[in-house]
This record gives structure tokens, sequence and C-alpha cells, in this order.
């Protein structure tokens, strides 16, 4: 049997997603004696690879890296699981929405409101995942249960 390529990826969010993958203790360490884990903010890998089988998202998108970041996670990933409620609905990110975002930028930066040079730029609005690439499936929680973390992947693993 051909070990599974899995990644995750953090993107606008608080990582509590990442921590319930923690949580998952040795169920997590069984599934990768039988998989392999290729891509991850857990791991010290720059660039996101190719021939990705599955990938957990964390988080909305928020901003210019993150829109960037989740068209290259689609284009080189089979199946994209958007991992809790930011990534599924925007929640905790999406919360500076309906704030005059000129008027936060100018009392960051001062009156001209330009970030300086080297800052990502923000969008105009927090999206979750699926309004900017197609998503297969979703884990909805703040964070989501281990558990079903792990029986999304199981079931995901077994359907492939």
């Amino acid at each position: 049997m051909r070990r599974a390529r899995i990644a995750t990826v953090w993107l606008s969010g608080c990582s509590g997603c990442h921590i319930s993958l923690l949580n998952l203790h040795g169920s997590l360490l069984d599934l990768l004696t039988q998989h392999d884990l290729v891509y991850s903010p857990l791991m010290d890998i720059k660039e996101y690879p190719r021939g990705v089988d599955i990938v957990l998202v964390e988080g909305a998108v928020a901003n210019r890296e993150n829109r960037e970041m989740a068209a290259i996670i689609r284009e080189r990933s089979g199946v994209m699981v958007s991992l809790g409620d930011c990534a599924v609905n925007g929640n905790v990110s999406g919360l500076r929405n309906p704030l005059d975002y000129s008027g936060v930028m100018r009392a960051c930066y001062g009156e001209g409101g330009e970030p300086e040079a080297g800052t990502v730029e923000q969008l105009a609005k927090v999206m979750p995942l699926h309004q900017v690439v197609g998503v297969d499936a979703f884990i909805p929680g703040c964070p989501p249960e281990p558990l079903l973390i792990m029986q999304k992947l199981e079931q995901l693993l077994n359907s492939g």
C-alpha cells in the first residue's frame, strides 16, 4: 500500500487547530507511521511540496500571502480540508471585517496609512478558505475536537 502524503498549513488564525492535532497524542503518531507528513508548521520545511494527497488548512484568508498560499496548496494537493472555524467561516480572523479598515491603517501607521516595506498586504475582507479556492471537506470547531480530526483523516485515507 502506498503511503499517503499529508500536509497541514496555518493561514490567519490562532494555531488552536494545530494544538488539536497535537492533542491526538499517540493516534497522530500511529497515523504517521503509516503515512508521511510532508509539510507543516510543526516542521522546518519552507516550500509547499507537490503531490500532497491530503492537506488540512487552518485559518482564514486575510492577506495577499494567504491568498497566494491557498492557490499553491490547491494546485499541489489532492484533497483540501478546511480545519477549524476560521477556515470554515472566517471566525475570529473575520472579526475585523466590519471595521473601517482605512481608519485601522491610519491608527497603526499614521496619517499616510501605508504599512512599512516588507509588511504583508492585508485584504479588504477576511474570507473563509472556500471563498478563495475549492475545498473538498470541512472540519468545523474552534478548535475542532481531536477525535473529529482523526475520524475525518481516517475516512479520507480509507476512501482513497
